[in-house]
């Protein structure tokens, strides 16, 4: 199927991208369990900012120095008393529009500046309201690795945004409207109800238009778990690159990655679970987990 990172960062070039049949590549880690890769937000050693208040949370603006605008999917934290925010690797790519792969595309380097903006739109970045700085970008270790199953090169899009210590106690792990994480999917999708909660630049800073309601398609077994299609009434769009999903029970599914052409048009999210794996086994980032959320999730707001 013909797709585009039609979901990548405003301001970069819109590239196309073939996608083959993908598994769980032989350098991922296959020995984690939902359970060590995830923590309750009280047991995360972090005070968190009240959710109705946070000025970071999941769906806030990304700008990367360099890259475009997308939109924050999950917190994470690490052993150290790190606070991140992840986004797509895409977001930070360096390179032209024909670099889709993932393991051959050149990305802007670690510690690159991003910024957390509030209400930016096509004429304006909006306001700063926060930074950090790329701690991880599956693209560009990857590419170090020399990692060469095609299926691990195409699917795992996805890095992580080192929040500023100034900027850490205005977190809170909870998605907008949504509530949750409640948990992490491991079992992938056989069809059912989808929630995001996308922010791009496009939307003009219009927060009713954010929330996201869709219906995944059950997973085609080629792609070994990597990847999940769904469709949705209003689909993701450019600035909502990496948005975080979550599945009818309110689990972490997965994170926005591409945009297919047709019609309806399908979005295409890489499984969070196989993306967190990849980046505890090379990331050097030590006990890095997911943060579940604060709020309870409920699907009927």
């Amino acid at each position: 199927m013909l797709s585009v990172t039609g979901c990548s960062g405003i301001g970069k070039n819109v590239a196309s991208r073939d996608f083959g049949a993908s598994g769980i590549g032989p350098s991922s880690a296959g020995n984690d369990t939902a359970a060590q890769v995830v923590v309750a937000a009280e047991r995360a050693g972090h005070q968190w900012a009240a959710a109705g208040s946070a000025a970071l949370a999941p769906g806030v603006q990304t700008y990367t120095q360099g890259g475009g605008q997308c939109t924050a999917n999950y917190v994470f934290v690490d052993d150290d008393g790190g606070v991140y925010l992840g986004q797509a690797a895409h977001c930070a790519g360096a390179g032209n529009s024909a670099e889709t792969n993932g393991c051959m595309a050149h990305n802007l380097p670690l510690d690159t500046a991003v910024n957390f903006t509030h209400t930016g739109s096509l004429h304006s970045s909006g306001t700063t309201i926060g930074t950090g700085q790329l701690a991880y970008s599956s693209w560009s270790t990857m590419r170090a690795l020399g990692e060469s199953d095609p299926n691990t090169c195409a699917y795992n899009d996805f890095s992580l945004v080192k929040v500023d210590q100034q900027f850490a106690d205005k977190v809170n792990p909870s998605l907008p409207h949504w509530g949750g994480p409640a948990g992490l999917n491991t079992s992938g999708t056989a069809g059912g109800k989808v929630y995001s909660y996308g922010n791009s630049s496009l939307r003009a800073g219009i927060a009713g238009l954010s929330p996201q309601r869709g219906e995944s398609r059950a997973d085609d077994n080629s792609t070994g778990g990597w990847t999940h299609a769904l469709v949705s009434r209003t689909p993701g769009i450019p600035g909502d690159s990496g948005s975080a999903y979550l599945d009818a029970d309110g689990q972490a599914l997965g994170t926005l990655s591409t945009l297919g052409i047709g019609l309806p048009v399908v979005n295409n999210v890489g499984d969070i679970g196989r993306e967190l794996a990849y980046a505890r086994a090379h990331s050097g980032i030590t006990g890095l987990r997911l943060v579940l959320g604060t709020e309870q999730f409920n699907p009927n707001r």
